[in-house]
């Protein structure tokens, strides 16, 4: 073996590893890291805008206690609520219809990119031209829906929908929908072409259909893709803003208004509450992460547990009988 062999193979190329890892660390350190603990720490002061002197209150949850007895929160969680469940009940549904089309064996569907390119087009246009596109959608007394309405005879006259709590809701709901089905619809199709094929050959052989292929085979092999799904939306639903704020501006009388947005608006619209605003913030952290943790213990997988826990009980057993030899 030559010198410089010798050289290679005694060589480490962990510290590379660490070197493509520095940014992100940096960058998570300084964007994510920092201000989240920033905030928490904001949370039990007093601090009102930039500029100002900054203390630490005698009582120390007493923004967080203002926060949960604030009745705009509580109206903007409830919203917050309302809305995700309105969009992401039927957006999971389509998502999964769409999945079951795309990924069926038996069905040849011509132009698959095209119509997958089609469906998530949606989600790749900014948040200010949607809010726009629908404002014009919606316009009132003269707006394509208003005109269709009259025109068809379904409305006498025109509805002013910016007016209107349940139809504001809607139309944020649809929009939200609108923008993430697709998404959420290539995430299940990639999560259908990691099942292995020999499982679905074994179903054709042994003479299923295609309804029992996709709920007894598709659908337990895609717990984890599911898991993924409910979760990430959970958390993006929570965290609504862009739509809201953009569209109605969290009205009308603050129908629209979610937990985000009533945190910026706490913030940065004159009141400039940072401290409160710092609490809401928190809050949120905190119902996110315990709703993520239930449905993390929901759907876990019941049968790999149960076998972990004989694994370890053989193992018991064994060590057991190795001691009274």
């Amino acid at each position: 073996m030559s010198g410089s062999q010798k050289h290679l193979k005694g060589m480490s190329y962990a510290k590379y590893g660490y070197l493509f890892a520095l940014p992100f660390i940096l960058i998570f350190l300084f964007f994510t890291l920092y201000p989240t603990i920033y905030t928490m720490i904001l949370g039990f002061t007093d601090a009102q805008g930039v500029g100002n002197t900054t203390s630490f209150l005698e009582e120390p949850f007493e923004n967080f206690r203002r926060i949960l007895t604030n009745n705009t929160f509580i109206t903007s969680l409830k919203n917050t609520v309302i809305l995700w469940m309105l969009n992401f009940i039927p957006q999971i549904t389509l998502a999964m219809v769409l999945t079951a089309w795309f990924t069926a064996r038996r069905i040849t569907i011509k132009g698959q990119g095209f119509f997958k390119v089609l469906f998530y087009m949606p989600n790749i246009i900014t948040a200010a031209t949607i809010a726009i596109l629908f404002n014009a959608l919606f316009g009132y007394p003269n707006g394509p829906v208003n005109d269709f309405l009259v025109s068809t005879g379904l409305k006498e006259s025109s509805v002013n929908f910016f007016v209107s709590k349940t139809g504001s809701q809607l139309i944020v709901a649809f929009i939200q929908f609108w923008i993430w089905y697709g998404n959420t619809m290539i995430v299940l199709i990639s999560g259908v072409l990691g099942i292995s094929p020999d499982i679905y050959e074994a179903a054709d052989i042994d003479g299923a259909n295609g309804l029992q292929i996709f709920f007894r085979i598709t659908i337990p092999n895609l717990k984890t893709v599911l898991l993924y799904t409910l979760v990430t939306s959970l958390i993006g639903g929570l965290n609504m803003f862009d739509i809201p704020k953009l569209y109605l501006r969290g009205g009308p009388d603050n129908a629209t208004k979610t937990v985000s947005v009533f945190i910026y608006d706490l913030a940065f619209t004159g009141k400039q509450q940072f401290a409160r605003a710092a609490a809401a913030s928190m809050l949120m952290f905190i119902i996110i992460s315990l709703c993520s943790a239930f449905l993390f213990w929901l759907l876990r997988d019941k049968e790999a547990i149960a076998l972990e826990k004989m694994k370890k009980q053989e193992m018991k057993e064994k060590r057991k009988g190795m001691s009274g030899l």
